[in-house]
C-alpha cells in the first residue's frame, strides 16, 4: 500500500500493553517466539505519579483523572457516553488499567462459571474454576500476590506466595463489625507484594494505590511481566494507535495497521494477532476492522461483538469514627473482603449478589467531599478543620455488584465522536438493570449495618458510582458455539483461527470479584495455547 511503512513480520503481534497484553507478550517471548506489543499510550515513570506531591488530590482531577474524557491526553480516545448510565474508565499506557487499579486480587468463585445452571439466567462458561486454578496459581507466584491461605469462601487449596498485609486499625474495626454480625470476612488478597518481589518494591502502605504507586510496589504490569518479556526479547512500540486488523483472502489475520504520533501509517505483519485492548477497545477495533469479507466487523459472524457489556456497578458507604484509625494507611487495595452476599439467596428478590471490601480513606479533600451533604455551618468555616481531619478516622466499605450480561448493553462505533486520528470513538449503550439496582440498594443497606455495628459517628452512602470501577467485561464472549460467541475457551476467534482475544471482553458473566486476577489467568491460558498452536503450525 502507498504511503504505508511496511515492517518485518513477527510471530506474534499483541495489541494493548495492559495486564492481559503483558502476560501474553511474556508467555510468547519466553517460548522463543518473536513478539511485538503495540500500545497507543506511553511508559509512565512512578516518579511522575500525583501521589509524589502534597497536592495529589488536586492533580487527580484532570491530567491523572480515571476518565479519558476528562484526562484527554494524546494517548486517549474519547468515549461516547450519551446513552449510558455509567462512564467507563480506563488508562491508555503500558500497564493499562493496572496503573490505576487498587490491585484487589480475588478469584471468581465456582458458582460464577455455572450461573445458567444454578440460577437460570445468563450463560455458563465453557470452562470452570478448576480449569483456571493452575493459571491463577502461576500468575500469583510470578507477581507475588499477598494473601492469607484458606479463604473459607473458596474451595480448599487456595494458597498465596506472600503473607497478607496488616489489617491496620480500619481493617480490625471492620472485621470486628463483621464478626458481630456473623458475616464472612477474610484478610484482603492484593497483587501488592508485602515483601520485595522481582521488579516490585515492598509495599510502603501509602494508601494511594488507585492513583499510581510512587513506591513501585503495586503489580502494575509495566513493572511486572512486561520488563521480563523485554528481557526475553519482546519489543514494545508505544505511541502506536491500531486502526484495523487486516485479513487475507483465506480469512486469516495478516497483521495490523497502526498510526504513530506524527500521523504516519504502518503495517505490522504477524503469524498471529492477539487483541488485548480491554472490553471497550477490543470490540471497537474489531468493528473498525470490517471489510468486504467481514461487513459487520472482524470475528463477528455471531453478531456478539460489542454486546453483553458488563461494567460492575459500584456502591459504597463511608463511615467516620471518633477515634484516630490512621485511615490513610494502605493498601487501597482492600484491607479485607466479604463474600457473605456473593451468591443468589432465594429469600431475596434478585439473583446473584456482591463482593464487599473495606478500604482506607486517604486525603483531606476526599473527606471534605464525602461530607458535602452536611449543612453549610457543619462543613464550612471553623468546622472545615474537623471535617478534613476526619480523613484519619474513616472506613470505606465499597462493593462490586454483579452485572448480568444483556445484549442491549453494548459497544458500537459513535456516529458523532472521533479520536485525534479521525477514527470513530466507541459509543456505550448501557442501562443499569432492575436486578442490579436491587442488589445495589440491598448492598448499601448491609454496609450501613457494618458501620452501625462498629459504632460509626457519621455514615454517607452512594448507591451508584457512575464513573467507577473500570471493569470492562463481556463484549467478545467465549463459548463453544460460534453462533452465540466470539472466541472459544482459549480465546481463539471462531471466524479467524489465528486471531486471539485475551482481555476482559471474553468473560461470559462478570461475577462480582475484581476481574484483573481472572483476566490475567485467562491471558496466561490463551498465551500458552497460542504458543502451542504456532509451534504446531511450524512443525507441519
Amino acid at each position: 500500500m502507498a504511503d504505508v511503512v511496511q515492517h518485518e513480520p513477527v510471530d506474534v503481534l499483541v495489541i494493548g500493553a495492559g495486564p492481559s497484553g503483558a502476560v501474553v507478550t511474556h508467555t510468547a517471548a519466553v517460548a522463543g517466539l518473536s513478539v511485538l506489543c503495540l500500545e497507543q499510550g506511553d511508559w509512565v515513570n512512578p516518579s511522575e505519579f500525583p501521589a509524589n506531591h502534597p497536592e495529589w488530590e488536586l492533580l487527580i482531577q484532570h491530567d491523572w483523572a480515571h476518565d479519558p474524557n476528562v484526562r484527554a491526553l494524546p494517548a486517549d480516545y474519547p468515549v461516547d457516553v450519551t446513552d449510558s448510565d455509567m462512564w467507563p474508565v480506563m488508562f491508555n499506557g503500558v500497564g493499562g488499567g493496572s496503573i490505576f487499579y487498587g490491585a484487589e486480587w480475588p478469584r471468581l468463585l465456582p458458582s460464577d462459571f455455572r450461573v445458567k445452571t444454578l440460577d437460570g439466567v445468563a450463560d455458563n462458561w465453557p470452562i470452570d474454576y478448576d480449569d483456571l486454578k493452575p493459571y491463577h496459581d502461576e500468575v500469583d507466584r510470578f507477581i507475588g500476590v499477598s494473601g492469607l491461605d484458606g479463604d473459607t469462601a473458596y474451595p480448599s487449596g487456595l494458597e498465596y506466595p506472600l503473607p497478607p498485609h496488616p489489617l491496620g486499625k480500619p481493617g480490625m474495626t471492620a472485621a470486628a463489625a463483621a464478626n458481630k454480625l456473623g458475616w464472612h470476612w477474610w484478610p484482603g488478597t492484593n497483587a501488592i507484594p508485602s515483601q520485595k518481589n522481582k521488579t516490585l518494591a515492598q509495599c510502603a502502605r501509602m494508601g494511594v494505590c488507585e492513583w499510581g504507586c510512587p513506591q513501585g510496589a503495586k503489580a502494575s504490569f509495566d513493572l511486572i511481566y512486561m520488563p521480563q518479556a523485554q528481557q526475553a526479547g519482546a519489543k514494545v512500540q508505544t505511541g502506536a494507535r491500531v486502526r484495523r486488523v487486516r485479513t487475507d483472502g483465506s480469512g486469516q489475520a495478516t497483521g495490523a495497521e497502526w498510526i504513530d504520533r506524527s500521523g504516519t501509517i504502518h503495517f505490522q505483519p504477524a503469524r498471529a494477532v492477539v487483541v488485548c485492548a480491554n472490553g471497550i477497545g477490543t470490540p471497537r477495533l474489531l468493528l473498525l476492522s470490517a471489510d468486504e469479507s467481514h461487513p459487520d466487523g472482524l470475528a463477528n459472524s455471531s453478531g456478539q461483538v460489542g454486546r453483553n457489556l458488563m461494567l460492575h456497578p459500584n456502591c459504597s458507604a463511608i463511615g467516620f469514627y471518633d477515634e484516630n484509625l490512621e485511615s490513610w494507611r494502605g493498601p487501597a487495595g482492600q484491607l479485607l473482603h466479604s463474600m457473605q452476599f456473593y451468591d443468589t439467596d432465594p429469600a431475596r428478590d434478585f439473583v446473584r449478589g456482591a463482593k464487599l471490601h473495606a478500604l482506607p480513606t486517604p486525603g483531606p479533600l476526599n473527606a471534605i467531599l464525602e461530607h458535602s451533604a452536611l449543612d453549610f455551618d457543619e462543613l464550612w468555616g471553623p468546622a472545615i478543620h474537623d471535617v478534613a481531619r476526619a480523613a484519619n478516622s474513616g472506613i470505606l466499605w465499597a462493593a462490586n455488584v454483579e452485572d448480568l450480561p444483556e445484549e442491549h448493553n453494548r459497544v458500537t462505533l459513535s456516529a458523532d465522536q472521533v479520536d485525534s486520528d479521525g477514527l470513530p470513538a466507541p459509543k456505550i449503550e448501557y442501562r443499569v438493570s432492575e436486578n442490579t439496582r436491587k442488589i445495589l440498594k440491598f448492598t448499601v443497606d448491609r454496609m450501613v449495618e457494618l458501620h452501625e455495628a462498629a459504632g460509626a459517628r457519621r455514615i454517607f452512602t452512594k448507591e451508584l458510582w457512575i464513573d467507577q470501577p473500570g471493569h470492562l467485561l463481556g463484549t467478545a464472549r467465549m463459548g463453544d458455539d460460534p453462533a452465540t460467541s466470539v472466541v472459544d475457551s482459549y480465546g481463539r476467534a471462531h471466524d479467524v483461527d489465528n486471531l486471539y482475544i485475551a482481555d476482559g471482553s471474553i468473560f461470559v458473566t462478570s461475577g462480582s470479584a475484581n476481574p484483573t486476577c481472572t483476566i490475567t489467568a485467562l491471558a496466561l491460558r490463551v498465551g500458552k495455547q497460542l504458543v502451542e498452536d504456532l509451534n504446531g503450525k511450524a512443525a507441519r
